[in-house]
Protein backbone atom coordinates (compact mmCIF):
# COMPACT_ATOMS: atom_id res chain seq x y z
CA UNK A 1 0.00 0.00 0.00
CA UNK A 2 1.31 3.55 -0.93
CA UNK A 3 2.11 5.63 2.28
CA UNK A 4 1.21 9.12 1.78
CA UNK A 5 2.15 12.03 4.34
CA UNK A 6 -0.78 14.03 2.92
CA UNK A 7 -3.17 14.13 0.36
CA UNK A 8 -0.13 14.43 -2.39
CA UNK A 9 3.09 13.67 -0.52
CA UNK A 10 3.84 9.84 -1.04
CA UNK A 11 6.45 8.05 0.40
CA UNK A 12 9.78 6.94 -1.36
CA UNK A 13 11.46 5.19 1.53
CA UNK A 14 13.98 5.85 4.29
CA UNK A 15 17.16 7.95 3.43
CA UNK A 16 18.69 4.25 3.63
CA UNK A 17 16.61 3.57 0.48
CA UNK A 18 16.23 6.79 -1.70
CA UNK A 19 18.77 9.78 -0.47
CA UNK A 20 17.57 12.22 -3.04
CA UNK A 21 21.17 14.31 -2.44
CA UNK A 22 23.11 11.43 -3.05
CA UNK A 23 20.77 10.04 -5.88
CA UNK A 24 20.48 13.87 -7.72
CA UNK A 25 23.70 14.53 -6.99
CA UNK A 26 25.84 11.78 -8.04
CA UNK A 27 26.35 13.04 -11.30
CA UNK A 28 24.02 10.61 -13.20
CA UNK A 29 21.10 13.20 -13.76
CA UNK A 30 20.81 17.02 -14.97
CA UNK A 31 17.42 18.01 -13.72
CA UNK A 32 17.35 18.14 -10.02
CA UNK A 33 17.83 21.05 -8.53
CA UNK A 34 17.38 21.30 -4.16
CA UNK A 35 16.50 25.37 -2.79
CA UNK A 36 17.93 26.65 0.28
CA UNK A 37 15.12 23.87 2.41
CA UNK A 38 16.69 20.87 0.10
CA UNK A 39 13.83 20.03 -1.30
CA UNK A 40 14.34 18.98 -5.14
CA UNK A 41 12.41 20.50 -8.00
CA UNK A 42 12.74 18.06 -11.12
CA UNK A 43 11.32 17.14 -14.72
CA UNK A 44 11.45 13.78 -16.17
CA UNK A 45 8.84 11.83 -18.61
CA UNK A 46 7.00 15.29 -19.61
CA UNK A 47 6.21 15.72 -15.28
CA UNK A 48 7.46 17.93 -12.99
CA UNK A 49 8.00 17.31 -9.19
CA UNK A 50 9.18 17.81 -6.05
CA UNK A 51 11.40 15.74 -3.69
CA UNK A 52 10.85 16.51 0.15
CA UNK A 53 12.87 14.38 3.50
CA UNK A 54 10.72 14.99 6.48
CA UNK A 55 12.28 13.18 9.63
CA UNK A 56 14.67 10.43 8.16
CA UNK A 57 11.78 9.71 5.24
CA UNK A 58 11.66 10.92 1.64
CA UNK A 59 8.44 11.89 -0.24
CA UNK A 60 7.50 12.80 -3.65
CA UNK A 61 5.07 15.28 -4.66
CA UNK A 62 2.60 13.71 -7.19
CA UNK A 63 -0.94 12.30 -7.83
CA UNK A 64 -0.92 8.36 -7.01
CA UNK A 65 -1.74 8.09 -10.61
CA UNK A 66 1.62 9.49 -11.84
CA UNK A 67 3.65 7.84 -8.87
CA UNK A 68 2.38 4.41 -9.99
CA UNK A 69 2.53 4.93 -13.75
CA UNK A 70 6.01 6.53 -13.82
CA UNK A 71 8.09 7.80 -10.66
CA UNK A 72 7.59 4.25 -9.34
CA UNK A 73 9.72 2.91 -11.95
CA UNK A 74 11.50 5.89 -12.94
CA UNK A 75 12.92 5.85 -8.59
CA UNK A 76 13.55 1.98 -9.57
CA UNK A 77 11.59 1.02 -6.52
CA UNK A 78 10.93 -2.45 -7.18
CA UNK A 79 14.57 -3.46 -6.86
CA UNK A 80 16.47 -4.58 -3.88
CA UNK A 81 18.90 -2.41 -3.49
CA UNK A 82 20.13 -2.86 -0.07
CA UNK A 83 20.23 -6.44 -0.69
CA UNK A 84 22.89 -5.66 -4.25
CA UNK A 85 24.59 -3.38 -1.89
CA UNK A 86 24.97 -5.62 1.07
CA UNK A 87 26.17 -8.17 -2.00
CA UNK A 88 29.39 -6.55 -3.77
CA UNK A 89 32.85 -9.06 -2.47
CA UNK A 90 35.44 -6.53 -3.82
CA UNK A 91 37.45 -5.93 -1.43
CA UNK A 92 37.62 -3.01 2.07
CA UNK A 93 37.29 0.06 -0.30
CA UNK A 94 34.31 -0.88 -2.62
CA UNK A 95 32.52 -1.93 0.77
CA UNK A 96 33.71 1.73 2.77
CA UNK A 97 32.40 3.28 -0.94
CA UNK A 98 28.79 1.13 -0.95
CA UNK A 99 27.90 2.37 2.83
CA UNK A 100 28.81 5.80 2.17
CA UNK A 101 26.61 5.56 -1.22
CA UNK A 102 23.87 3.70 0.64
CA UNK A 103 20.99 5.80 -0.50
CA UNK A 104 22.13 5.83 -4.33
CA UNK A 105 19.53 4.65 -6.69
CA UNK A 106 19.95 4.57 -10.78
CA UNK A 107 17.18 6.70 -12.16
CA UNK A 108 15.35 4.84 -15.12
CA UNK A 109 15.47 7.75 -17.20
CA UNK A 110 14.20 8.80 -20.59
CA UNK A 111 16.75 7.23 -23.46
CA UNK A 112 17.08 10.01 -25.42
CA UNK A 113 17.73 12.30 -22.71
CA UNK A 114 20.22 10.51 -21.46
CA UNK A 115 22.03 10.14 -24.51
CA UNK A 116 21.35 13.95 -25.36
CA UNK A 117 22.59 15.16 -21.90
CA UNK A 118 26.21 13.32 -21.53
CA UNK A 119 26.63 14.09 -24.97
CA UNK A 120 26.54 17.65 -23.58
CA UNK A 121 28.50 16.42 -20.39
CA UNK A 122 31.39 15.52 -22.24
CA UNK A 123 34.70 17.85 -20.94
CA UNK A 124 32.37 19.61 -19.30
CA UNK A 125 31.33 20.22 -15.19
CA UNK A 126 27.75 19.63 -13.80
CA UNK A 127 26.84 23.59 -12.85
CA UNK A 128 27.39 24.17 -16.71
CA UNK A 129 26.36 20.99 -17.93
CA UNK A 130 22.96 21.91 -15.46
CA UNK A 131 22.72 25.20 -17.14
CA UNK A 132 22.98 23.86 -20.92
CA UNK A 133 20.44 21.08 -20.79
CA UNK A 134 18.20 23.54 -19.05
CA UNK A 135 18.63 26.26 -21.67
CA UNK A 136 17.70 23.63 -23.96
CA UNK A 137 14.71 22.70 -22.50
CA UNK A 138 13.64 26.24 -21.83
CA UNK A 139 14.15 27.16 -25.69
CA UNK A 140 12.56 23.67 -27.37
CA UNK A 141 10.41 22.01 -24.54
CA UNK A 142 6.86 21.90 -23.49
CA UNK A 143 6.03 23.94 -21.12
CA UNK A 144 5.06 22.14 -17.20
CA UNK A 145 3.37 23.85 -14.93
CA UNK A 146 3.95 22.69 -10.90
CA UNK A 147 2.40 25.01 -8.46
CA UNK A 148 2.63 28.60 -10.57
CA UNK A 149 5.97 27.53 -11.52
CA UNK A 150 6.89 27.12 -15.11
CA UNK A 151 9.15 24.08 -15.60
CA UNK A 152 9.91 22.87 -19.08
CA UNK A 153 10.26 19.12 -21.10
CA UNK A 154 13.44 17.75 -22.15
CA UNK A 155 12.61 18.39 -26.35
CA UNK A 156 12.16 15.37 -28.17
CA UNK A 157 15.12 14.05 -31.07
CA UNK A 158 12.03 14.85 -33.04
CA UNK A 159 12.42 18.41 -32.70
CA UNK A 160 15.78 18.97 -32.31
CA UNK A 161 16.22 16.58 -36.12
CA UNK A 162 14.74 19.74 -37.34
CA UNK A 163 17.16 22.18 -36.41
CA UNK A 164 20.60 23.21 -37.21
CA UNK A 165 23.33 23.69 -35.44
CA UNK A 166 23.12 27.36 -35.91
CA UNK A 167 19.48 27.26 -33.85
CA UNK A 168 21.47 25.68 -30.52
CA UNK A 169 23.53 28.93 -30.46
CA UNK A 170 21.40 30.01 -27.42
CA UNK A 171 22.89 27.03 -25.25
CA UNK A 172 26.66 28.02 -25.85
CA UNK A 173 27.43 24.47 -26.34
CA UNK A 174 30.55 24.95 -28.54
CA UNK A 175 31.39 21.70 -30.47
CA UNK A 176 29.04 19.45 -28.83
CA UNK A 177 25.97 21.30 -30.87
CA UNK A 178 27.46 19.02 -33.95
CA UNK A 179 26.65 16.28 -32.04
CA UNK A 180 23.28 17.02 -30.47
CA UNK A 181 22.00 17.42 -34.03
CA UNK A 182 23.49 14.42 -35.44
CA UNK A 183 22.33 12.11 -32.63
CA UNK A 184 18.86 13.44 -33.04
CA UNK A 185 18.86 12.78 -36.05
CA UNK A 186 19.76 9.39 -36.02
CA UNK A 187 17.35 8.64 -33.43
CA UNK A 188 14.57 10.62 -34.93
CA UNK A 189 14.92 8.48 -38.66
CA UNK A 190 15.30 4.74 -36.44
CA UNK A 191 19.11 4.36 -37.65
CA UNK A 192 19.63 4.41 -33.44
CA UNK A 193 16.54 2.65 -31.85
CA UNK A 194 17.18 3.22 -28.45
CA UNK A 195 14.11 1.48 -27.61
CA UNK A 196 15.43 -1.57 -29.33
CA UNK A 197 19.07 -1.46 -27.71
CA UNK A 198 17.40 -1.15 -24.07
CA UNK A 199 16.59 -4.92 -25.20
CA UNK A 200 19.72 -5.99 -26.35
CA UNK A 201 23.15 -7.08 -24.24
CA UNK A 202 25.54 -4.18 -22.81
CA UNK A 203 27.95 -4.89 -25.66
CA UNK A 204 25.82 -4.67 -28.64
CA UNK A 205 24.36 -1.20 -27.01
CA UNK A 206 27.54 -0.09 -26.64
CA UNK A 207 28.97 -1.15 -30.18
CA UNK A 208 25.85 0.91 -31.75
CA UNK A 209 25.94 3.96 -29.39
CA UNK A 210 29.84 3.83 -30.23
CA UNK A 211 28.96 4.36 -34.15
CA UNK A 212 27.54 8.05 -33.08
CA UNK A 213 29.57 10.51 -34.40
CA UNK A 214 30.77 12.43 -31.08
CA UNK A 215 30.19 9.34 -28.53
CA UNK A 216 33.39 8.25 -27.20
CA UNK A 217 33.51 4.89 -24.51
CA UNK A 218 32.31 7.29 -21.39
CA UNK A 219 29.48 9.04 -23.10
CA UNK A 220 28.27 5.37 -24.23
CA UNK A 221 28.56 3.75 -21.01
CA UNK A 222 26.71 6.46 -19.35
CA UNK A 223 24.09 6.69 -21.67
CA UNK A 224 23.96 2.26 -21.37
CA UNK A 225 23.37 2.57 -17.94
CA UNK A 226 21.37 5.58 -16.91
CA UNK A 227 18.92 5.77 -20.31
CA UNK A 228 19.01 2.04 -21.52
CA UNK A 229 18.79 0.24 -17.85
CA UNK A 230 21.57 -1.89 -18.29
CA UNK A 231 23.05 -2.13 -14.94
CA UNK A 232 26.16 -3.90 -15.57
CA UNK A 233 27.88 -0.65 -17.51
CA UNK A 234 30.85 0.64 -15.80
CA UNK A 235 30.93 4.50 -16.82
CA UNK A 236 34.96 5.40 -16.14
CA UNK A 237 36.16 8.73 -16.21
CA UNK A 238 39.17 10.59 -14.64
CA UNK A 239 37.33 10.29 -10.72
CA UNK A 240 37.14 6.42 -11.44
CA UNK A 241 40.35 6.07 -13.38
CA UNK A 242 41.82 7.60 -10.23
CA UNK A 243 40.31 5.40 -7.99
CA UNK A 244 40.80 2.22 -9.53
CA UNK A 245 44.50 2.74 -9.99
CA UNK A 246 44.82 3.44 -6.36
CA UNK A 247 42.47 0.88 -4.92
CA UNK A 248 41.93 -1.86 -7.44
CA UNK A 249 44.28 -4.20 -8.76
CA UNK A 250 46.01 -3.38 -12.36
CA UNK A 251 43.72 -6.27 -14.26
CA UNK A 252 40.50 -5.08 -12.43
CA UNK A 253 37.85 -6.55 -15.07
CA UNK A 254 33.95 -4.19 -14.08
CA UNK A 255 32.44 -7.29 -15.14
CA UNK A 256 33.70 -9.37 -12.41
CA UNK A 257 30.96 -7.05 -10.03
CA UNK A 258 28.49 -8.94 -11.73
CA UNK A 259 24.88 -7.50 -13.05
CA UNK A 260 24.45 -4.41 -11.31
CA UNK A 261 28.30 -3.38 -11.63
CA UNK A 262 27.28 -0.12 -12.42
CA UNK A 263 25.32 0.74 -9.21
CA UNK A 264 29.04 -0.06 -7.69
CA UNK A 265 30.37 2.17 -9.86
CA UNK A 266 28.00 4.88 -8.55
CA UNK A 267 29.14 4.43 -4.85
CA UNK A 268 32.87 4.42 -6.02
CA UNK A 269 32.46 7.53 -8.20
CA UNK A 270 30.26 8.90 -5.61
CA UNK A 271 32.72 8.58 -2.70
CA UNK A 272 36.09 9.60 -4.56
CA UNK A 273 34.23 12.76 -5.73
CA UNK A 274 32.93 13.26 -2.03
CA UNK A 275 36.24 12.54 -0.87
CA UNK A 276 34.72 10.55 1.60
CA UNK A 277 33.29 12.85 3.97
CA UNK A 278 31.12 12.12 6.61
CA UNK A 279 32.89 8.82 7.38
Amino acid sequence: MTECLTDNMIALGTLRELDPVKTFECGQCFRWNADEKGVYTGVAGGRAARVVTENGRVYIKSTPEDFNNFWRDYFDLNLDYEAIRLGFDAGDYLRRCAEFGAGIRILRQERWEALCSFIISQCNNIPRIKKIVETLCHCFGQPIDLEGETLYSFPDAAVLARLEERDLAPLRCGYRAEYIIHAARAVDSGALDLEALANTDTDAAMKALLSVRGVGKKVANCAVLFGLGHLDAFPIDVWMKRALAEHFPPDFDPKTLGPYAGLAQQYIFYYARSGGRNE
